[in-house]
């Protein structure tokens, strides 16, 4: 240096390399993807070894519960024809009862004694009507005119014989509309339709 520049001290200054950062941010990202990985394959024999996820759907079939082998036991209906009723009314409306009784006799059903009502009933019955019969029609003939009669009550009683009483009542307008009756007793004929395929 010509001797223009001395030196002292036991401390000299070391040029160092730079460093490869490039690298070491390259190695960051390997790891986390590799631990990234390691934790979802973890998680994916966690839900086989459990049972759950889409394992469990590749895993087979799903069983299904099936109906049971024996049909509901259905009671037979009579037909209209074999119902016998008697068509009272219980309002002031006069001549509603016989034409009742015309329509339902068009309908098939077999028509007893059409007037006034009793005492028991006369002007005291402010629905659609009620429908009578014994306990023995409960589940059969009453059911069968109710299918031409939406609105009215029913009600069983000690009565000796089958013949049922149809009391209309003030909110009477009109009986069922043939097209729907004829539905609803087709329906109620038939009974519950059991399924054929197996419930899931």
């Amino acid at each position: 240096m010509g001797g223009k520049y001395r030196i002292t001290g036991d401390k000299y200054p070391h040029m160092r390399r730079p460093r490869k950062r490039g690298r070491l941010v390259a190695v960051i990202v390997a790891s986390a993807a590799v631990l990234g990985l390691l934790g979802w394959g973890s998680l994916q024999l966690f839900d086989v070894f459990s049972g759950g996820g889409t394992a469990t759907a590749a895993a087979g079939p799903k069983h299904c519960a099936r109906p049971s082998a024996e049909p509901a036991r259905v009671t037979k209906l009579p037909a209209p024809k074999s119902v016998k009723v008697n068509v009272l009314n219980a309002t002031t409306r006069s001549g509603l009862a016989k034409e009742t009784a015309d329509e339902l006799k068009k309908r098939g059903f077999t028509i007893g004694e059409v007037g006034n009502a009793p005492a028991a009933y006369d002007k005291k019955v402010k629905t659609a009507g009620l429908l009578i019969g014994p306990k023995s029609a409960a589940d059969s003939s009453l059911k069968v005119l109710g299918t031409q009669f939406a609105g009215a009550g029913t009600r069983t009683d000690a009565r000796k014989g089958a013949t049922l009483d149809l009391v209309i009542g003030d909110g009477f307008t009109k009986l069922t509309a043939p097209g729907t009756a004829e539905k609803a007793l087709a329906a109620l004929q038939r009974g519950p339709a059991e399924s054929a395929k197996p419930k899931c």
